[in-house]
Order: structure tokens, then C-alpha cells, then sequence
């Protein structure tokens, strides 16, 4: 048996089912700690193909993007702060994911690089810190390739 070899937006298709069923594993098998790490990966994903959209003044693919960097940070990370045990430190991490999701809709409306960098420089930051602090999975990994 022999099978057609994928060419064009079959193939890009073909690759994108083999991505999403690489990610669905790894969710399936996350700890909750890795999960959250997953959701800061994936708005940084977003944030970075929202930049490549913007540069090439690709509207609908920057505001696409966007709202799913968006929609990771408000409905994922800031949704899984425990307010109520967290304190003074739990309400700053939620006022900085709001600020993120401020910067990220400026950058939106007015094709704003820099407020899309800021975003993203705080995401990384929050993300760098999560990793070393709560997810030694990631930690583990890093220090094997180093």
C-alpha cells in the first residue's frame, strides 16, 4: 500500500493534525503544574505568530492571534490563580495578567509592536519564574540538553 505524498494546504493539514495530537498527549498526561506551563508556551506561541502577522500587515491574522494570546492569559492563567489562598502575591499576578491583556489589545488596535513586546516580556518573566519554581519537569529537561 502506498499513500499519495501530502503537497500544499493538504499537507500543512496533515502537519497540523500531527501537531494537535502531540499536544493532546501531553495535556492528557500533565501534572497541573506543567499545564500551566503549557498555557504560558502557548500564549507566547500566539503572541510570537501575532508579530509575524502584524509585520507582514496581515490584519486578520494579527487580530486572530491575538485574541488567542487573549483568551490564554484571561481564560487559562489568570483563571487558575487561587485568590483566596494566594494573597497580596495572588492579587499582583492577576493585576499583572490584566495589564498583559491591556498591552496585548493596544498592540491589537493600534498595531503597536512595542506594547506587544511588553506583553510579551512579562509573559516570559512570569513563565521563566513559574518553570524554576513549580514545574522542575521543564527544569529537568533543560539542565539534560545544557
Amino acid at each position: 500500500m502506498t499513500y499519495a505524498s501530502a503537497r500544499g494546504p493538504r499537507r500543512q493539514h496533515s502537519i497540523q493534525a500531527y501537531a494537535n495530537i502531540g499536544l493532546e498527549t501531553e495535556v492528557l498526561s500533565a501534572s497541573p503544574e506543567h499545564l500551566i506551563t503549557l498555557l504560558f508556551n502557548g500564549a507566547q506561541a500566539a503572541i510570537l505568530k501575532a508579530r509575524l502577522h502584524m509585520e507582514s500587515n496581515n490584519l486578520e491574522g494579527r487580530g486572530m492571534a491575538i485574541s488567542k494570546a487573549i483568551d490564554i492569559v484571561d481564560s487559562g492563567l489568570k483563571a487558575s490563580v487561587d485568590r483566596e489562598s494566594g494573597g497580596e502575591l495572588a492579587t499582583n499576578l492577576v493585576a499583572t495578567y490584566e495589564l498583559i491583556i491591556r498591552n496585548l489589545l493596544l498592540a491589537n488596535l493600534n498595531a503597536d509592536l512595542e506594547k506587544l513586546a511588553l506583553a510579551e516580556r512579562l509573559l516570559i518573566d512570569i513563565g521563566s519564574a513559574w518553570r524554576a519554581a513549580v514545574d522542575p519537569r521543564i527544569e529537568a529537561e533543560a539542565s539534560q540538553t545544557a
